[in-house]
């Protein structure tokens, strides 16, 4: 689990949070069961109330439009939502050029810098094999 502080904004931020990757899970038409953890994970830190979890699982079904989830979001929530959804954008162990615009559109929306997205999947990138490491290193523990 990362360190978060998904879990210190207002509610309503949470909520369109949680909101923007519901949308970032379907960008692609498909929901692999990695990107479901991956979401149910997220979720799970922005503490919504058992109502708005339903709703939210609902918009996975049919997701608000992209101007609507990130017109809730203020600046923290934003970097945040705009971190995990390139989480969940990688997820499946690709990006496609549908999820990658909709990265750029949620940069260009929060105001950060062009090389946002790209360095944000570098990131990614390297905590995928910082994973890998973790199993290859349980794989030799009982040697």
């Amino acid at each position: 689990m990362l360190p978060d502080t998904v879990h210190k904004l207002p509610r309503e931020e949470r909520y369109a949070y949680a909101r923007l990757l519901a949308f970032m899970a379907r960008v692609d038409n498909e929901l692999t069961i990695d990107e479901m953890a991956m979401f149910e994970q997220r979720l799970g830190t922005a503490l919504l109330s058992p109502k708005q979890r339903e709703m939210i699982r609902t918009a996975l079904k049919t997701p608000p439009s992209l101007e609507e989830c990130l017109s809730g979001l203020g600046a923290e929530a934003g970097r945040l939502a705009l971190r995990d959804a390139t989480l969940m954008a990688a997820a499946d162990g690709t990006v496609d050029e549908d999820e990658r615009a909709v990265l750029q559109s949620i940069v260009e929306h929060l105001g950060l810098a062009e090389d946002s997205v790209e360095r944000l999947l570098d990131w990614t990138v390297k905590g995928a094999l910082w994973m890998q490491e973790g199993f290859d290193l349980l794989n030799t523990l009982s040697e």
